[in-house]
């Protein structure tokens, strides 16, 4: 599914700048660290981080999509491990990054969640990050971007359950304006995570 959308588009499906997250979080964008983008798309949150420092490893399906993230790295003059993964089947590897990132991967449902997050959290090192971005359940009334089921949306119950034992920093649920090409348009229903893992 993914590949025939981002391949039927002449152009960056969610376009080239990062997400607004990564732009109010990037106190959490440390030069030197390591970082991994689950899910990555066209690299533009890649991308972004590379460009602050970060050693990135980016996960992602899609050729097209994939494709499009060397692009867009080379045009800014980054590098990334952009690594063709189904995020779901294959491995990853454990206990390696200071930040992992999951910006917009709410194409599963539960099942597919507890997994996603499972294999976030044993990726981050001792210390580490987990950042999530995402849409909440109200998400359905302003249809401007996300996948059209309930399930698939993050709650504050969700996120903090998923990760009871880890320090949350930031849970926040708000609404507001995002323009982030033509898969992300109009006012959305969001929700911000940050957690830190025990050491």
């Amino acid at each position: 599914m993914w590949e025939d959308r981002y391949s039927s588009s002449d152009d960056y499906v969610f376009g080239t700048a990062p997400t607004q997250f990564l732009l109010d979080h990037d106190q959490h964008l440390i030069t030197g660290q390591s970082a991994l983008a689950v899910a990555d798309g066209e690299g533009r949150n890649s991308v972004f981080m590379a460009e602050n420092g970060l050693r990135v490893t980016a996960l992602e399906f899609a050729p097209t999509a994939i494709a499009r993230a060397h692009d867009l790295a080379a045009a800014k003059g980054v590098t990334l491990d952009i690594r063709q993964t189904d995020v779901l089947r294959d491995t990853w590897p454990a206990e390696t990054y200071d930040l992992v990132a999951g910006i917009f991967i709410q194409f599963v449902g539960p099942d597919g969640r507890r997994i996603q997050f499972q294999r976030m959290k044993d990726a981050t090192k001792p210390g580490g990050l987990v950042m999530l971005h995402g849409y909440t359940p109200k998400q359905l009334e302003f249809g401007t971007g996300g996948p059209p089921f309930r399930e698939n949306m993050y709650t504050d119950v969700i996120l903090r359950a998923a990760f009871v034992g880890w320090d949350i920093l930031e849970c926040r649920a708000y609404e507001r304006e995002v323009q982030e090409g033509r898969g992300h348009s109009g006012m959305s229903a969001l929700v911000d995570f940050v957690a830190r893992k025990p050491e």
